[in-house]
């Protein structure tokens, strides 16, 4: 967000409830971010887990995580739940997504978000902050992805870019955590952000 929205936003609702969105962000601190979903069109797609965890002192805080089940009623088939492991009955017992996402950014407060092609995960949570709050997510952002694609141009002007996941944590060392669940997820790419700003991007 624009340094000058995010003034505009403050004056206008820095009294209020999430008045704590527009503090300071906290210097060397992220909070990575994933969600699983039914699918992946934010336009008519649920969200089925959110999960996120802080990043800060060269450390993913596990403990003070943040994790949830979110309900929906939608049906979805049997590829989507091939792929993050929920089944349409446990999404039933979720909590309500409105109450997850307030719960969600008193916890994150003005903290940065991290992410691995973090866009799509704040495209779902969008419509949900919107009616929560009356504006978008303030937070500044970092994706993993972009991050780990100007390093690779950096090295190799002419090679081909890989941004596969599981391509990115076996480079830097990083095991891969719980794939294809919001809180595996979400630590891995922690703690891939950890490895990068410490080693760099590997050489070939």
């Amino acid at each position: 967000m624009h340094a000058l929205a995010r003034w505009w936003m403050r004056r206008r609702h820095g009294a209020g409830e999430w008045g704590g969105l527009f503090a300071p962000a906290p210097d060397g601190e992220w909070v990575s971010l994933d969600l699983e979903t039914t699918g992946l069109d934010p336009a008519r797609d649920h969200i089925l887990s959110l999960a996120a965890v802080p990043v800060r002192d060269g450390r993913v805080g596990l403990s003070e995580r943040f994790e949830r089940r979110v309900h929906t009623a939608r049906a979805f088939g049997i590829e989507s739940i091939r792929h993050h492991r929920i089944t349409p009955d446990e999404a039933s017992t979720g909590e309500q997504v409105t109450d997850v996402v307030r719960e969600f950014l008193h916890w994150l407060g003005p903290r940065r978000l991290l992410g691995y092609h973090l866009g799509f995960d704040l495209d779902m949570l969008r419509p949900h902050v919107r009616a929560l709050a009356g504006f978008e997510l303030p937070n500044p952002t970092t994706d993993l992805a972009d991050e780990v694609a100007a390093r690779q141009r950096a090295q190799r002007p002419d090679a081909p870019v890989d941004l596969d996941l599981v391509h990115i944590a076996t480079r830097l060392g990083v095991p891969m955590i719980g794939r294809h669940t919001a809180l595996g997820d979400a630590t891995t790419v922690g703690l891939c952000w950890v490895a990068l700003r410490a080693r760099g991007w590997p050489a070939d």
